[in-house]
């Protein structure tokens, strides 16, 4: 199975870098850099794994990917 994908960008509301995964709902995290949100939305993804496998849910296949648009040139 290939991995979820992440967005990581800075939230100037909340002052810090922020990564989500759209393909789970609600699984986010944030730190004060890139490096800090990718670290901790790691730990998010597995606890939010876990607890849908112990709640018997669900698990989606990772399905979403951003647009990639390409300079005309």
């Amino acid at each position: 199975m290939k991995d979820y994908h992440i967005n990581i960008f800075f939230s100037d509301e909340d002052g810090c870098y922020v990564a989500d995964i759209p393909d789970l709902k609600f699984c986010s995290a944030f730190g004060d850099t890139p490096e800090e949100a990718l670290a901790e939305v790691e730990v998010a993804k597995q606890a939010w794994l876990e607890a849908a496998k112990m709640r018997g849910k669900a698990i989606p296949r990772p399905r979403y990917r951003p647009a990639i648009y390409q300079r005309a040139g």
